[in-house]
């Protein structure tokens, strides 16, 4: 089934039935206008926050923290031919550490959480909120006055408005903005499969370590967490000691490495060698990119304090003992951790080095589950089960199907690479990638959120440039040597995901474009021309206004339908989440005799769906209560400027819902001069709305609200579309991304109704086919 509609932006050539339809289907605004401020964040106390920085330890920083493992041996793999050369790379590390983790993740990108988000969609979705770049044009401005939805006005001449502008004028830079942000979470996703790989262990222990480590993920973050928190806790505090030991023991001159200069002369020192060893010294920093992945499992400060406080300083007293080590014993390169521990103590620090270098990879795995849900939310990757594993912290996720992928990726990069430095190449080019795009994110980040001079930005863009792409730089030398596995992940998750991007914004256009006439559908009368059954129809559609053409498809070959349709939406809005008080919207569809709403049910990308039954009742109770404030509003003199559902009735909304289910007295229901405010299908004064208000004053709320459970009750069957997409031209690469691939992932994900939990004997299936 095809479906062409030209839509022309003069609406004076429209004709007078465009005008009309127009007038039917008015937006939302007064629905939303109703809802008000009763979403309040939860406020942490001290202990909590210390409790999460504790846990964030074993989450978050097991990658982090493990790095001195392989630094040196990666940074000078050919051994060191002079000692000063140590003092330069450690100052590199110094350096590095300070500016990447501690300056600009810790204390500015972190700042830059969507209300605890983190992850490029967490940038992303600011940057849909402050300018309209969101490549699927499903915002309405009913959706800007939820509570969660906060965002920044500019002056009209302002270098941001300027910026705003400019992205919005052509779909190419939304695009290109997509895929920047595509890049970003192809690279973690990438990460997270090459972190478990890099260990010392022989292969068969390897495998064996990582099925029972993406064994354990079902768990959930807060078990997790309690798990590894004392091994990386315990580790950290003996690295640090341990550092602190050895720069007594060996050479305390090592710290003059703080002083910048010597980074200077050992580029001068070595030359090309010494830009190429920028490859080893970015494995410092690695775990830094998902640190931010990683805020939706905990709280900012909590990642702050736990940085600050126990992962900073006792990296940098592990490197410098480290360094002072090998000042003396320059030989032991390869392997200078494990020969830098005191006798003493080698065998117990060397059960929490192996144990710590198994949980090091959680940081990565629990950012990959982050992001996957988020993508999910903007329509950017197919459908997964998400589980969330906290009752407490909604940012707390298990994806099953990513999980096990992950895991097989990661078994299969364990075997396939020779040694541990080829797997080091591969991970520092995922790396440096993730770094590159969150510094081009948070440019725009700083300019249209933040409202920073243009000067500021350019500062902090200049700085982080610099920085990262000398990393970039070395690591493009290492391409062939392991550097290329990344880059090959990557692209295939790219590939899924903006092939499935592709074909969702095709879909939606396809709905947008082939929506039914709201005069042909009120045309028909109130029995549609068709016979009404008892029950209620749920028709799930894509659209928050008109009428979704898979009804008309419905209606046209089916000789019956539902007592009452709803049309719902599920919509997924650029917030990290969407109060249950302000979940649905709901508007009356014709005149009451017609028995059709429809409700839009908001999402945001932390949320979660409820199962069927509570999803239908929130739902039939959001129509009560519509039903019923409706009544009330008919008796107002001056219904253009009542809200509907403003803040006068708000404080009745528990007791309208409690005598809706009642036998409560109805409210007046004296019909005004005009029905605007109670979506009225027709201009006031014409002989429909006259018969509307004698419609209305014949039948109470309570006669339709009994009328509505006594459908109810009767069953409530679910339809969806199940449109199929093909191509029409004969362009090889979109034959095979849409013939071919979106086909296949449409084939292998979760069905909508499984998505809903909607039970099989409640399901209706209406398929459609539809070219592009």
């Amino acid at each position: 089934m095809t479906s062409r509609v030209e839509i022309d932006e003069d609406s004076e050539t429209k004709g007078s039935m465009w005008v009309l339809d127009q007038k039917l289907d008015q937006p939302m605004d007064e629905e939303a206008g109703r809802l008000s401020n009763m979403y309040k964040e939860k406020k942490f106390s001290v202990l909590l926050l210390l409790r999460l920085a504790y846990q964030s330890l074993g989450v978050v920083y097991g990658d982090l923290g493990t790095s001195p493992l392989y630094v040196f041996y990666n940074t000078f793999p050919h051994g060191i031919s002079d000692p000063e050369d140590v003092i330069g790379a450690l100052s590199l590390i110094i350096y590095s550490l300070t500016l990447i983790p501690l300056i600009k993740y810790v204390f500015i990108v972190c700042k830059a959480n969507d209300n605890g988000q983190g992850g490029t969609f967490a940038l992303y979705s600011l940057l849909c909120r402050h300018a309209k770049v969101k490549t699927i044009p499903n915002q309405h401005r009913t959706d800007e006055e939820l509570t969660t939805y906060s965002r920044s006005k500019f002056h009209e001449h302002s270098f941001a408005a300027k910026t705003k502008g400019w992205l919005e004028k052509r779909s190419s830079r939304k695009n290109a903005l997509l895929i920047l942000v595509l890049v970003g979470t192809s690279m973690v996703v990438g990460d997270g499969i090459l972190t478990p790989a890099i260990s010392d262990v022989v292969v068969l222990v390897a495998v064996v370590i990582l099925v029972g480590l993406f064994s354990l993920q079902r768990y959930g973050t807060d078990r997790v967490g309690w798990l590894f928190a004392p091994v990386v806790l315990l580790w950290f505090l003996l690295i640090g000691g341990i550092g602190m030991f050895n720069i007594w023991k060996y050479d305390k001159t090592i710290l003059r490495a703080f002083s910048p200069v010597y980074i200077f002369h050992y580029f001068r020192r070595r030359g090309m060698d010494g830009w190429t060893s920028l490859g080893g010294v970015l494995l410092s920093i690695t775990g830094t990119e998902a640190l931010f992945a990683d805020l939706a499992h905990f709280r900012v400060a909590a990642i702050q304090i736990a940085f600050t406080v126990v992962v900073f300083p006792c990296l940098l007293l592990a490197y410098s003992g480290q360094a002072a080590y090998l000042m003396n014993n320059t030989e032991h390169v390869a392997d200078v951790f494990y020969h830098s521990i005191p006798d003493s103590i080698y065998w117990p620090v060397f059960v929490v080095a192996t144990a710590a270098a198994v949980v090091a990879s959680q940081a990565t795995i629990t950012a990959t589950f982050s992001i996957i849900k988020q993508a999910l939310a903007h329509g950017c990757f197919p459908r997964v089960k998400v589980v969330h594993t906290s009752k407490n912290f909604l940012g707390q996720i298990y994806v099953p199907d990513i999980n096990w992928i992950l895991m097989v990726l990661c078994i299969a990069v364990t075997a396939g690479f020779k040694n541990q430095s080829q797997i080091g190449n591969a991970y520092g080019t995922a790396v440096v990638v993730v770094m590159l795009v969150t510094t081009l994110l948070m440019i725009l980040i700083m300019i249209l959120v933040w409202r920073c001079h243009w000067i500021i930005a350019l500062i902090f863009t200049g700085l982080s440039l610099v920085v990262e792409c000398g990393y970039f730089s070395a690591v493009l030398f290492k391409v062939d040597q392991g550097g290329w596995v990344p880059l090959v992940i990557a692209a295939a998750f790219l590939i899924i995901m903006y092939v499935w991007h592709y074909g969702t914004v095709k879909r939606y256009e396809f709905e947008l474009h082939s929506k039914v006439s709201m005069a042909w559908v009120l045309g028909l009368g109130p029995s549609l021309g068709l016979v009404r059954v008892p029950g209620i129809g749920l028709v799930y559609t894509e659209l928050a206004s008109g009428v979704p053409h898979i009804f008309s498809h419905f209606i046209t070959n089916l000789p019956a339908i539902h007592s009452v349709v709803v049309f719902v939406c599920v919509k997924y809005l650029p917030v990290y989440t969407v109060p249950e008080e302000e979940r649905f919207l709901v508007k009356r569809i014709g005149t009451k005799d017609f028995h059709m709403f429809r409700c839009v049910a908001r999402y945001g990308y932390k949320d979660l769906h409820k199962k069927d039954d509570d999803f239908e009742k929130k739902l039939f109770d959001s129509i009560f209560l519509f039903v019923r404030l409706e009544s009330m509003m008919e008796g107002c003199s001056d219904s253009d400027e009542y809200s509907l559902y403003g803040q006068q009735t708000e404080r009745s909304r528990d007791g309208l819902l409690i005598a809706s289910h009642g036998n409560a007295a109805p409210a007046s229901s004296n019909v005004g001069t005009t029905l605007s405010s109670v979506d009225s299908i027709v201009p006031v004064g014409s002989n429909t709305v006259r018969s509307c208000e004698q419609a209305s004053s014949n039948h109470t709320d309570s006669d339709e609200i009994e009328f509505l459970i006594r459908c109810r009750d009767a069953g409530v069957v679910h339809i969806l579309g199940n449109t199929v997409i093909r191509t029409r031209e004969s362009k090889f690469f979109k034959r095979i991304a849409v013939d071919y691939v979106y086909a296949f992932l449409r084939k292998i994900c979760r069905e909508n109704s499984v998505i809903f939990n909607v039970p099989h004997e409640s399901l209706l299936n209406v398929g459609q086919i539809f070219y592009v």
